[in-house]
């Protein structure tokens, strides 16, 4: 199956970005990756999440419809699909577990204004990982800001991503179970997975797979 736009999503060290390079390279693909690491209250917010919630969640929704508006552009001759490890609707999904309610109603304003300018993907896959199995993840990668991130944390941000998913049929959404996969090390679990998301047409709405 062609998709144009792929989108391949997931909680924190669910391995999204890893699997997206590898997509994209094996696709030919224009590769867009979430440039996280520019935000400068990211380490602040986690070590006070309610002092920095909004300004971080602020800055990642500017920063993310930027590098999206500007790199899903018509096709060149050369990449005709395009590969990202996050959709923009990340920003409405983290930002609804970090923000107080009247902060959150504000924010969720600017973001459905934003959102309709901007391309909606063929194909939105989530990696479901347990939670335990993420922390073991976000241990091994030793990112200082990231130590500090809690299992309760992890549990509500999947929640929100499921409870997306669940209320946009009109979005065609894979959800994978991958926690017996290691698709970054053992390249049988990544040909596997590579397939069941390529080799696939899928219908409108939640999809969901477990290998």
């Amino acid at each position: 199956m062609e998709y144009n736009y792929l989108v391949i999503e997931g909680n924190i060290g669910a391995g999204k970005t890893t699997l997206a390079k590898k997509l994209a390279t094996d696709t030919n693909s224009k590769l867009i990756l979430e440039q996280f690491e520019e935000n400068p209250f990211l380490p602040k917010f986690y070590k006070e999440p309610d002092r920095y919630a909004f300004p971080v969640e602020l800055t990642f929704l500017a920063d993310r419809y930027s590098q999206l508006k500007n790199e899903i552009r018509p096709r060149d001759l050369f990449q005709t699909k395009t590969v990202s490890d996050y959709y923009f609707v990340k920003s409405l999904i983290f930002s609804r577990k970090t923000l107080k309610d009247d902060e959150y109603s504000l924010y969720k304003r600017l973001f459905e204004i934003i959102q309709q300018q901007l391309t909606i993907p063929d194909l939105y896959v989530y990696l479901h990982v347990s939670t335990e199995r993420l922390l073991e993840n976000i241990k091994c990668r030793g990112r200082e800001y990231e130590t500090d991130i809690t299992a309760e944390y992890l549990e509500q941000i999947q929640n929100s991503y499921f409870d997306y998913i669940r209320t946009h049929p009109e979005m065609t959404s894979l959800v994978i179970d991958v926690n017996q996969l290691d698709f970054v090390n053992k390249p049988d679990d990544y040909l596997k997975l590579k397939k069941v998301i390529l080799d696939h047409e899928y219908k409108a709405g939640m999809n969901m797979l477990i290998l």
